[in-house]
């Protein structure tokens, strides 16, 4: 048997056990050609990745701990959207409402727009917002679309590949978080896009270059910005019922009660709610970030 496994270590065990010419029990047979085969399975190189200008940025979500106060009086951990250009390792990042699809791709415009270009790549893991399996979430691929890029979703268990974001998470922890204390989620994303304009001019040991510096070139070789943005945020059309509310994610919002028994059409991004009849504005409301 080892002398199987030496030569061919990725042999199944019922091949083995056939050639060796067992007829005891398969289970121990298994479970003990399972223990000795990693001696004899050879070590996988894991080549170091070069990222190319222009070529992939890294997103993630980073859930800073400590609270953040929201306009009900209560205060919740919230996600914040993260986005590190590989080839520069320059970070843009915002506080959000939710991690659903809605919500991610609205954060992912809006840090976009602040790049100025789109990377060819954007790399994810299996967060549930962007997808799972081998599927795209629902809208997924219509925000890409207008975009030109391509949405990656890395396989399980595949850290390396999105290690650069993961580690600038822990960065944040070690670097923004100590000694700061926030009145809201727009407080929060006021003192962390002031604080990546000064992280992106210190220097990156890998790289040993400031991201400010290389993130010229990754730009001159990301696609342009698309000439009509695409569609993201909350959208629904409903009959707006007696009590005159219409809802977006768990939070309510009213509109004017002459409209009731109407279709009225709903549409709401991170900042605001505002509802539509036949395309006249009849309702515009800040959104709301409280549960309810």
């Amino acid at each position: 048997m080892v002398q199987l496994l030496a030569e061919h270590p990725d042999m199944p065990a019922t091949v083995i056990a056939e050639r060796v010419g067992w007829t005891g029990s398969i289970t121990w047979f298994r479970d003990n050609v399972r223990a000795l085969r990693p001696q004899y399975r050879p070590v996988h190189p894991a080549d170091r990745l070069v990222w190319l200008a222009g070529d992939a940025a890294q997103c993630d979500l980073w859930f800073p701990p400590r609270k953040i106060p929201l306009e009900d009086g209560t205060s919740v951990l919230l996600p914040v959207l993260v986005i590190t250009v590989a080839h520069s390792r320059f970070v843009l990042g915002r506080m959000i409402p939710t991690r659903r699809t809605e919500d991610l791709l609205a954060g992912t415009w809006e840090l976009l727009q602040q790049l100025g270009r789109v990377p060819r790549r954007l790399i994810w893991d299996n967060e549930p917002g962007i997808g799972r399996g081998k599927r795209h979430a629902e809208g997924v691929a219509a925000f890409t679309g207008p975009l030109a890029t391509t949405l990656v979703r890395l396989r399980p268990r595949d850290p390396e590949s999105k290690g650069i974001v993961e580690r600038r998470n822990q960065f944040f922890e070690t670097s923004f978080m100590p000694g700061r204390t926030f009145s809201s989620p727009a407080d929060f994303n006021t003192q962390f896009t002031d604080w990546l304009a000064t992280a992106n001019t210190r220097t990156v040991r890998t790289i040993k270059a400031r991201p400010v510096d290389l993130i010229p070139a990754d730009r001159a070789a990301m696609l342009p910005l698309p000439p009509v943005p695409p569609a993201v945020g909350w959208a629904n059309r409903v009959r707006l019922g007696r009590d005159y509310y219409v809802r977006v994610d768990s939070s309510d919002y009213s509109v004017d009660p002459a409209l009731i028994g109407r279709f009225v059409d709903v549409r709401a991004d991170l900042h605001h709610v505002e509802v539509r009849h036949e395309g006249r504005l009849v309702a515009r409301h800040a959104r709301a970030w409280a549960r309810g």
